[in-house]
């Protein structure tokens, strides 16, 4: 069906009529900077509808107002990819989100459930996986590929009503909520001079070699957008790192770094050796007081401890541990209990996960409670 105006328009009222949207989209990352959007697929009541913005052209407005209301329900499953693009493509922003995926973890499911699995678990519906990877960028599409599409909206508010249920019957429907929120908030946008701290090993470089690694990582940044490339097709992760230990002097320097290809000294050599005296010449960028990567060995069975009662008051509660804390939430908040500093802005010290276990972590690390082995193996706290 083609997408117009007058077809948006009625959606958008039926949006907020139902007070609910369902939303998917198909989208192609490879080869490029950012990833492409090829289909939104929409569902409102019983009405299903897939709109195509490589075939028409048309304005999403009406439908970018209503994912920005307040007032109306946005649903998806695992929708931290489809609100970025959304985000980017439809100039929107997201308010009100509700992540099947996400709540699932608190209603007693893997908090990584698959959309079909989570079907089959909740409704019992299989769906057939069969366009599932698929070059969604190519046109005319299949008729196989247009039901599969249209599939992954169709059964997605009954999937929502239910976890619903199961949320208020536990009393974590607000939690979800709550977690939900980093859903809607979700962006691919990227600050050049921020990239450098998602190297891998980048805690092993000094200062300076940190602000050579910064000019770097924010060159190959800015020139995979200007040339819709991926970054690692610009230069790798490693290659990186490297050109930041090393600081080859020349050409001839360069090219010994394992990751440069000849036909990246021709190309980019230049560019290359550019970034590498900016980042010698800028500021050393030393580590920040409770910084993540400042832990020390005598960190190491600290943290432990807190992963074994993190464990813990997951297991009670039903939850999956990744959804409470990762080891790079709690690494700050032990540093930060060593050297008597504020708490840091880590979530496992914030809104629900505080309630269920980051105040009482908080008081294992300043000594006023310990833990121990009860029955059945259980870890245990008591006050010291």
């Amino acid at each position: 069906m083609q997408v117009t105006q007058s077809l948006l328009d009625g959606l958008a009222e039926s949006a907020r009529e139902h007070g609910r949207l369902g939303l998917d989209t198909e989208f192609m990352p490879e080869g490029r900077y950012k990833p492409l959007l090829c289909l939104v697929q929409i569902v409102v009541g019983e009405q299903v509808e897939v709109l195509d913005p490589i075939v028409d052209t048309f304005d999403p407005t009406p439908l970018a107002e209503v994912l920005a209301d307040p007032d109306i329900e946005i649903v998806l499953h695992a929708g931290r990819q489809d609100v970025a693009i959304l985000r980017r493509e439809w100039h929107t922003t997201f308010t009100n989100v509700f992540d099947t995926q996400v709540a699932a973890g608190f209603a007693g499911f893997s908090a990584q459930a698959g959309y079909n699995g989570l079907l089959h678990d909740v409704l019992r519906i299989r769906l057939p996986k069969t366009a599932s990877f698929t070059r969604w960028d190519a046109r005319p599409l299949t008729d196989e590929q247009m039901s599969y599409a249209r599939g992954d909206v169709e059964h997605l508010m009954p999937l929502a009503d239910n976890i619903q249920e199961r949320l208020i019957a536990r009393g974590r429907l607000e939690w979800a909520r709550e977690e939900c929120v980093a859903i809607a908030e979700a962006t691919d946008e990227r600050d050049p001079d921020e990239v450098w701290r998602r190297l891998p090993r980048v805690s092993g470089l000094d200062a300076r070699e940190r602000a050579v690694a910064q000019a770097l990582a924010g060159w190959r940044e800015r020139t995979a957008a200007k040339e819709d490339r991926p970054v690692g097709a610009i230069l790798r992760d490693p290659t990186v790192v490297e050109l930041a230990k090393r600081q080859p002097k020349g050409r001839r320097d360069l090219s010994q770094i394992r990751g440069i290809t000849p036909d990246v000294v021709r190309r980019r050599g230049d560019d290359v050796m550019e970034a590498i005296e900016r980042g010698l010449h800028a500021e050393p960028i030393k580590l920040e007081e409770g910084d993540r990567s400042a832990t020390e060995a005598v960190d190491g069975p600290t943290i432990a401890l807190a992963e074994s009662l993190v464990r813990s008051r997951a297991q009670a509660a039903g939850l999956a541990y990744e959804l409470i804390a990762a080891r790079a939430d709690l690494s700050p908040v032990v540093v930060a209990a060593r050297r008597g500093q504020p708490e840091p802005d880590v979530r496992t010290l914030q809104g629900w996960r505080r309630e269920l276990v980051g105040a009482e972590l908080l008081e294992l690390l300043a000594g006023r409670r310990t833990l121990g082995v009860g029955e059945g193996g259980r870890v245990e706290v008591s006050e010291a």
